[in-house]
């Protein structure tokens, strides 16, 4: 059923739609329930998004449709969510399934590197870009095809987590992070991401910061022109 159509557009709000209702309480689920694995600073991150959460959801905001785009990467979609439904965040899975053909996949730079385009895609659930409206807070997925290589960047004045609905992926070449773990990245961190060989990977990404810095993030991609063309993008 589709959430978007069931009320005259001019009327929507959250409650009305309770596809995007159900998405939403699976990522207070995961940012209450999950381990802060002993970090300070990461349990403050955690109580921030689903403070801010919380609020929104109470406050029962409009939803906005937003025509349905697809980029080269969602044919790998179906994939990561059937990965996702036999993992650690099944829930999530499920969830983000039931609006899976109502989604504004979209890039978010003004250039994208041809090879990176054909791999690379996000959607946002909530915030400034809708389809559910907020100001403080951004939630939403980005989705990776196998063997993908995301250049080094950062987000400026914006405090930033992945969490890991299907697919091993790296941060930094730091570890492999698992379906179920939560990544937290600090504003300006210069950080990089690359995913498994053969499976595309699925993350949850929750973004704090000012509404004016959540408007317009300034994205871009922060790599050296050589080292990009190394990774082959």
């Amino acid at each position: 059923m589709n959430d978007l159509t069931e009320t005259p557009a001019a009327t929507l709000r959250l409650q009305d739609c309770p596809n995007w209702l159900y998405l939403l309480r699976e990522y207070d689920a995961l940012y209450r329930h999950g381990s802060a694995g002993g970090s300070r600073l990461i349990r403050g991150h955690r109580k921030r998004v689903r403070d801010a959460l919380a609020s929104i959801i109470d406050a029962n905001p409009e939803i906005t449709a937003r025509a349905p785009e697809v980029k080269p990467v969602t044919a790998h979609l179906g994939r990561a969510l059937d990965l996702g439904e036999r993992g650690a965040v099944s829930g999530m899975a499920r969830a983000l399934s039931r609006v899976a053909d109502q989604l504004t996949w979209e890039y978010g730079y003004a250039k994208v590197p041809k090879a990176l385009a054909r791999k690379y895609a996000y959607f946002e659930v909530l915030g400034p870009r809708g389809p559910v409206r907020a100001e403080k807070l951004v939630l939403g997925f980005v989705l990776f095809a196998p063997n993908t290589t995301y250049p080094q960047h950062s987000h400026h004045e914006i405090e930033e987590s992945y969490i890991s609905v299907a697919g091993a992926w790296s941060e930094n070449d730091a570890a492999v992070h698992a379906p179920g773990s939560l990544i937290f990245n600090r504003p300006g961190l210069e950080h990089r991401i690359t995913t498994g060989e053969f499976d595309p990977c699925l993350l949850a990404y929750a973004w704090i910061g000012s509404e004016e810095r959540l408007t317009t993030p300034g994205m871009k991609l922060t790599a050296p022109r050589k080292a990009r063309m190394a990774q082959g993008i």
